[in-house]
């Protein structure tokens, strides 16, 4: 389908051909062998559609890499870049800057008491690192637990703390970094048979870690909330409050990546309020202004900030708090409070994608697992529902994944892929009527799939 005149789409064809030139001449792509991909050419997008280089519309039910939390091209956030662009484009983040400064009180207006002060950066992977480096200068200990099927970002710290495949090449042992196994029953480490069973068994298994790695070597845990691209596998409340009494127990700080889980995307402000729970720091980027211009944080407890009132603090960024990104998070968060964005996520997230997930789960020989919430959701493609075998393996893809993605596609729908699953993440602003026909592309595709 296009949206677009003849004359239109001739100049986007134009525009296209010359971008995927320059493209395979001069641009080195990440996580990519550079030889073996074609990529996508994405000449415009609008709301919760893109378009490609021959100007044909896809919904976007990727939100990109998770991030287009309010859609593309949000008027409201497009006009505050241009209007700080005419007044303040960048400046030295040691001076204060009126777009930085407001964009920390609405986002610490969020947050729990206690955790009153942002230390922003440029994206998750360096909120990551700084969250570590804090904790460990808090505490006065190296060692950081991570737990395995989990992200947290490219840069050094950050891809060893990361527990998924995208670690090995980078990790050398020597990270200060130890990982465990966290609760996930439909693959359960534990040999459990219910989420109760699973719960206790994984906290066993942590404190037992805690205990044999020595808790006065450690100085956080680090999860993931809500782990996105290891597979949105929702923890128990159970769970996170016993990782919170394990870290006060042994006095280790708890770090809560809200990368991907935040700003709405579990239909929550932040996904650890599904928890009951208060995290020491806070990590965020992405969906704190949809990704408009880049933008990262590190939200800390008041005992943190007061580590570093009398002690500089060894760590900047020539960027921290760029006021086009404070001004992009600043009309985001806006935009979320007055349209309702965090209640239609977790509403449409209710009413719509999880029965219609459970229904294609129960109906279709190779879906396994859906599990999910808000606009956070995950397929598990498998190749025999009884034995859960996945349709690709663990940290890589296979010629049956590749055609379903290839029929979404072909059916007007751009999908979000890692390894054997399928996650649905659209915007949280998208309508019923947009949602339910994302879905549908997605029923005829797995009505079709017949592998074994």
């Amino acid at each position: 389908m296009s949206d677009f005149t003849e004359a239109e789409l001739a100049a986007i064809r134009s525009e296209a051909e010359r971008t995927y030139e320059l493209d395979r001449a001069h641009v080195f792509h990440s996580w990519s062998a550079q030889a073996q991909i074609s990529p996508m050419v994405i000449s415009r997008a609008q709301g919760p559609y893109v378009f490609d280089g021959e100007g044909t519309r896809f919904l976007d039910f990727s939100s990109q890499l998770v991030n287009t939390n309010i859609g593309h091209q949000h008027p409201a956030v497009v006009q505050a870049i241009k209007d700080q662009a005419d007044l303040i484009c960048t400046i030295n983040p040691a001076h204060g800057n009126a777009a930085r400064s407001e964009a920390a009180r609405l986002i610490t207006e969020l947050t729990p008491a206690g955790l009153d002060h942002v230390f922003f950066t440029n994206g998750g992977a360096d909120a990551n690192e700084h969250a570590v480096r804090m904790a460990r200068l808090h505490t006065g200990r190296h060692k950081v637990l991570a737990r395995y099927r989990s992200y947290h970002g490219g840069t050094q710290t950050a891809i060893n703390i990361t527990g998924d495949p995208r670690r090995f090449a980078n990790d050398r042992g020597d990270s200060g970094v130890v990982h465990f196994f966290g609760p996930f029953l439909y693959r359960s480490e534990f040999d459990a048979t219910t989420e109760a069973e699973e719960t206790e068994r994984a906290l066993r298994h942590l404190e037992r870690t805690i205990q044999l790695e020595g808790p006065q070597t450690i100085a956080a845990i680090v999860l993931g909330s809500i782990p996105g691209t290891a597979g949105i596998m929702i923890p128990s409340p159970e769970y996170m409050q016993g990782v919170r009494r394990l870290c006060d127990e042994y006095g280790l700080m708890l770090i809560a990546d809200e990368v991907m889980a935040g700003f709405g995307r579990a239909g929550k402000w932040f996904a650890f309020e599904h928890f009951d729970i208060v995290p020491d720091i806070i990590t965020f980027a992405k969906g704190v202004n949809s990704g408009y211009v880049p933008l990262g944080g590190v939200i800390m407890s008041d005992d943190i900030y007061a580590t570093f009132a009398e002690r500089a603090y060894p760590g900047g960024l020539t960027y921290s708090g760029h006021p086009l990104a404070c001004a992009a998070a600043v009309a985001t968060i806006t935009a979320m409070h007055e349209e309702n964005m965090i209640d239609n996520a977790a509403k449409l997230g209710a009413e719509i994608v999880g029965p219609r997930l459970q229904e294609f789960s129960e109906k279709y020989p190779n879906v396994g697992e859906t599990r999910g919430v808000g606009m956070f959701w995950a397929l598990e493609l498998v190749r025999d529902k009884e034995t859960r075998e996945p349709l690709a393996p663990y940290g890589g893809s296979s010629p049956e994944v590749a055609e379903i993605v290839g029929k979404l596609k072909a059916g007007g729908v751009l999908p979000f892929n890692n390894f054997h699953r399928l996650h649905v993440v659209p915007p949280l602003n998208i309508s019923a009527d947009e949602l339910n026909a994302g879905l549908d592309v997605f029923e005829q595709v797995l009505s079709e799939a017949h592998y074994t």
